[in-house]
């Protein structure tokens, strides 16, 4: 017997949490399930599940030996992935993070573009500002807005990012004139709570060095559509993403302030897990969104 197919057997019972639901889902009986798993087992003298008529539950042993060969099976996958010589014949699945803020505005359509051009490629988008763990929650690929740290992760940057500091010109003839970014102190902010240090924001100072200004006003929310939403209501200025920013800027409905004394550190990346072989799905999704990007850029439609 297969002793890869044994594996499977088992990664497929633990993931459906059941011999019964693993059976429905893959089309097996749950006799021939529950042999594979017995054997593989005996193989290595250890017991991986606990089994009663009503609960299931996998042993210590069965813990490690899950994580383990979960992973081998996916360098396994991915090598198999690896040599298939026509992208265009993609299938399966790709589990990608994605900002809310990214895939609710314009540059969102990038990763409708590919499902397009990938018709037989399913993707599970999960929208949420959180940095998730991608090798713990099982995600393919993230898109991320950040400064990017080391973090044990591959990283592919696809765009350069900015920030803007803007409100309505009514906010600033009643809160201004703003002559240093330290005078933003004093007035009302929309405070964007995905930013890791949400109360503070950063400029570069005369010598060159960071400076950091305190903010605070009558909403702190983890929306930047919603920071702009009460920007444009006068209620606030606000720290905005360009692609959202920007065609307020342009209509004159929002002023741009202290551009010149931004950081220009961020970028729009496309974050993976090291892999030895990484699957061709996800290489073929990150050639895109480069590619997209640096159409985009070229056409001034970017970010």
């Amino acid at each position: 017997m297969d002793t890869l197919t044994r594996i499977r057997a088992f990664i497929d019972v633990v993931e459906a949490e059941g011999f019964s639901a693993a059976a429905r889902k893959t089309g097996r009986s749950k006799a021939l399930l529950s042999k594979y798993v017995r054997e593989l087992e005996d193989d290595l003298g250890a017991l991986l599940l606990n089994r009663t008529t009503r609960q299931f539950s996998l042993t210590e042993a069965g813990h490690t030996y899950y994580r383990t060969a979960s992973d081998i099976l996916k360098e396994i996958d991915n090598l198999a992935d690896l040599v298939r010589e026509n992208n265009a014949d993609l299938k399966g699945k790709l589990r990608i993070s994605v900002p809310r803020t990214f895939v609710d505005a314009d540059v969102g359509q990038s990763l409708i573009d590919f499902a397009r051009e990938h018709p037989d490629l399913s993707l599970d988008i999960l929208a949420d500002d959180r940095f998730v763990d991608l090798i713990e929650e099982g995600f393919d690929l993230a898109i991320r807005i950040t400064r990017m740290e080391d973090s044990g992760m591959i990283a592919r940057k696809l765009s350069p990012f900015r920030t803007y500091v803007c409100a309505t010109p009514h906010f600033i003839a009643m809160h201004g004139p703003f002559n240093h970014p330290q005078d933003l102190t004093s007035a009302p902010a929309m405070v964007d709570k995905n930013s890791r240090n949400y109360n503070t924001l950063r400029f570069i100072d005369e010598d060159g060095s960071t400076l950091s200004v305190a903010v605070s006003g009558p909403i702190e929310v983890n929306s930047p559509q919603s920071t702009l939403r009460g920007a444009l209501a006068g209620l606030g200025f606000a720290s905005l993403p360009d692609f959202i920013a920007r065609p307020h800027i342009e209509s004159g409905a929002l002023i741009s302030l202290f551009e010149d004394r931004l950081p220009q550190d961020r970028g729009i990346y496309a974050v993976y897990p090291h892999r030895r072989y990484l699957p061709a799905k996800v290489r073929s999704l990150v050639d895109f969104l480069s590619n997209w990007f640096r159409k985009a850029q070229e056409t001034g439609k970017s970010t």
